[in-house]
């Protein structure tokens, strides 16, 4: 399984692409307009962050889903053990910590206004019956949406004594249409393919990974799917390192149809529950 990399200045950089996400899932950007300089800055605010004890003064709030999570606040859904990792919650309308810049939102701005032309182009690479058959155009489907979230992660140095079996991110799908991911700190990222086997995903400084996710293969009957992925402990020296992401997980607004059974909204809720970030009704 090799997933392709494809530069945003070629002539045919929207069908290659297009036809990445269609065969593997994922497909990596090269040659974007997103500043390389802009990602490696706001990773140095938030690894400053993550550091602090001042995190814990920002803590999540369980209704809103916005702030900081703690260490192994998540699990993969059907999947026992937490994850390796702590992360930060970015909305439209959720608040920096006190103390950073302008870069994350800049950041924030930027790859959303990417992910809003890359949904154009798979909505333009999709046969015409299935487009015609969507509650509204996909490309319409994330204006304005309150729901898109910039994810900000910190997967600490292992120390050794982690439980058996818990790993920096299990296997899982991405609920939303797409994700957007600067090249993460440190490699780990992994994708499965059809016959189970793992193969690791660049992380090369300056590229974006992007992959489509549940509520896309939802609205288009599986004819785009969401792959399997996860990221992998390090081992040896690189264990002793931290790593940090920052994904642009792209959401439909809330009242838009998926399926005769879902909105994106509670497609979403019912998500939330399964990986452990809302608490189950008793």
């Amino acid at each position: 399984m090799q997933v392709l990399k494809v530069s945003y200045k070629d002539k045919d950089a929207s069908a290659r692409f297009v036809n990445s996400l269609r065969d593997t899932g994922f497909a990596v950007l090269s040659d974007h307009p997103i500043p390389t300089d802009l990602i490696f800055k706001t990773f140095h605010e938030w690894e400053f962050f993550f550091n602090s004890p001042e995190k814990h003064k920002y803590k999540f709030d369980p209704e809103k889903q916005s702030g900081f999570f703690p260490f192994r606040s998540e699990n993969a859904k059907d999947y026992s053990k937490k994850d390796l990792k702590e992360f930060f919650h970015l909305y439209p309308w959720s608040k920096l910590p006190s103390g950073f810049s302008n870069q994350t939102w800049e950041l924030r701005e930027r790859l959303l206004n990417l992910a809003k032309e890359l949904l154009g182009w798979i909505e333009k690479g999709m046969p015409k019956e299935l487009a015609n058959n969507l509650s509204m155009p996909l490309s319409k489907m994330a204006d304005e949406s309150q729901e898109t979230l910039l994810r900000v992660l910190h997967y600490p140095p292992l120390s050794g004594a982690e439980e058996q079996g818990a790993i920096r991110a299990a296997a899982h799908e991405d609920i939303n249409l797409i994700t957007l991911l600067p090249a993460a700190t440190a490699p780990g990222l992994q994708v499965k393919d059809n016959q189970g086997n793992w193969h690791d995903v660049e992380c090369d400084p300056g590229n974006i990974v992007i992959n489509s996710g549940d509520m896309l293969k939802m609205l288009t009957d599986g004819y785009f799917g969401s792959t399997t992925h996860q990221v992998v402990n390090p081992r040896g020296e690189m264990s002793k390192k931290p790593r940090f992401s920052m994904p642009l997980f792209l959401h439909p607004r809330a009242e838009v149809k998926l399926s005769d059974s879902y909105t994106a909204g509670s497609y979403l809720k019912e998500r939330l529950r399964e990986i452990g970030l809302i608490k189950k009704a008793t």
